[in-house]
């Protein structure tokens, strides 16, 4: 062992190892156990072998005519995966028509219960009229982001006046709405971090856990039990560790009224599982702003909670508000953070001012006239009322969501269902009523849903028309499943 000793002749002392004593060395060989010879004179025999043992190159030079022979041999994987030329995403629909209660379809005009305008703001004058004022001030696009000439006046108005109307403190806007949601989570969450998920979570939802490199733990879908018991779980893990639990960031991620289920999220169980366990809650409300509660504020306004009490709240323009774009809101702190690491909002050109106006319009509408959000309750109860009466079908959700999936009752081969509901989206275009099968990318999905058609309500839809759409869609239902019965 290295000490430090001192030389007798120079009287010097110095750090080294002690000179080897020989008699030392062979006493303690001698007394050492036999096994413990054993064990050294083997490796030492081994070592031996590998040094004398022959080698040989880990590579063979080919002759030519080899290489010709592999090359010729050798057939390339495809760039991509062979589609069928069936496939939906190679035979979409055409719109060529749209605005208010009809869309036209393949030259095919019927009711629309396919799109997301569900307080009718497409094809409204007022919204019209807007746009068309701003296009005339900004022009087409701002051609920059944020941070870069891309910040106009009325971006900032927007933002002040969300705020105002949702009583929060910052709201934060961006050009996509699929990259607001898909922004935001990974500009929180990191590497490390830990995230609790429903299962059911949108596609976009899903690109965002993604992104942010965070661990995941899924949830089934909108069950508040499997949630605590995944949360108790790591609680009993963080007290066995608690230098990591301090620096691990968590997070409950949500959707406010699912798009995949119509239903909607518990948000009183998960704000006191947020208090009980220390977790931040990021929740899209998309589907629920504008549709939810008497003001149309969403989930927090409809179930009476605080809306302080939700970390982050993110939400897409494109369906109630009838535009492009989304926005994120929160706590002035919170939501500061994404002009400077919120990657759709720092490297994407900004909304269009166009684009923006027509939300603005929107929101003014709802605050004006809000009996809009009591006529678009009712008429999404009456459909789930009807659709509730189809035999052979079921209907997933809550009666007042304005998406409501239906479903076979008798579930069979996910390939075969999508078929026959594909066949009664058909039937009922035939007889006057656009609707659509639920689409998911069934490879890249966590936990894609069960085969459905989507329903979507809007208040552009008369009570004449809706008995219409309603009785066209439980004829076609009717002859789809008696022809495979």
């Amino acid at each position: 062992m290295d000490k430090i000793r001192s030389d007798e002749q120079s009287g010097m002392w110095y750090f080294g190892p002690e000179p080897w004593d020989f008699g030392e060395l062979f006493e303690a060989f001698r007394q050492a156990p036999y096994y413990h010879i054993a064990v050294e004179v083997i490796l030492i025999l081994f070592i031996i072998r590998l040094l004398f043992s022959k080698s040989y190159p880990i590579e063979t030079k080919l002759t030519k005519e080899e290489e010709e022979q592999l090359i010729e041999e050798w057939t390339p994987e495809p760039l991509v995966p062979k589609t069928p030329q069936d496939h939906p995403a190679l035979n979409y629909r055409v719109v060529t028509q749209q605005g208010g209660s009809m869309l036209t379809v393949d030259g095919i005009q019927g009711i629309n219960m396919g799109t997301f305008n569900f307080l009718g703001m497409v094809g409204r004058k007022e919204t019209a009229e807007a746009s068309l004022k701003t296009l005339d001030k900004y022009g087409v696009g701002s051609c920059g982001p944020r941070g870069f000439y891309g910040t106009m006046d009325i971006h900032l108005q927007f933002e002040e006046q969300v705020a105002k109307f949702m009583g929060i403190e910052e709201v934060i806007l961006y050009a996509y709405g699929f990259s607001t949601v898909a922004s935001a989570i990974p500009a929180y969450a990191k590497r490390g971090d830990l995230i609790f998920c429903d299962e059911g979570v949108s596609f976009s939802i899903q690109m965002g856990l993604l992104a942010s490199r965070s661990k995941v733990k899924f949830f089934k879908h909108n069950n508040m039990e499997d949630l605590e018991r995944l949360l108790e779980e790591q609680h009993r893990d963080d007290q066995k560790n608690p230098k990591k639990a301090q620096k691990t960031r968590k997070f409950m991620v949500v959707e406010g009224l699912y798009t995949n289920y119509g239903d909607i999220a518990d948000i009183k169980k998960l704000i006191e599982l947020k208090f009980r366990y220390k977790v931040r809650i990021f929740m899209d409300e998309s589907v629920s702003f504008g549709v939810l509660g008497k003001s149309g504020r969403g989930v927090t306004e409809h179930c009476g909670v605080d809306i302080t009490d939700v970390d982050l709240i993110t939400v897409s323009m494109e369906m109630a508000l009838g535009t492009l774009g989304g926005f994120c809101m929160g706590s002035k702190y919170i939501v500061d953070h994404q002009r400077l690491s919120g990657l759709g909002y720092c490297f994407s050109a900004s909304l269009p001012p166009m684009l923006a106006t027509p939300a603005m319009v929107a929101i003014n509408m709802i605050k004006d006239n809000p009996s809009i959000l009591h006529d678009l309750k009712e008429k999404c109860q009456f459909v789930y009322g009807e659709l509730s009466k189809i035999k052979g079908m079921k209907v997933q959700g809550i009666s007042v969501s304005p998406i409501q999936h239906l479903s076979l009752a008798n579930v069979g081969d996910r390939l075969s269902d999508m078929k026959l509901l594909q066949d009664i989206v058909e039937q009922a275009l035939d007889r006057g009523v656009v609707l659509t099968l639920s689409r998911y990318l069934d490879e890249e999905e966590a936990f894609p849903p069960p085969p459905s058609i989507r329903v979507a309500v809007s208040v552009a839809l008369s009570d004449d028309q809706l008995v219409s759409a309603l009785k066209s869609i439980q004829e076609a239902a009717s002859a789809c499943l008696q022809r495979v019965s």
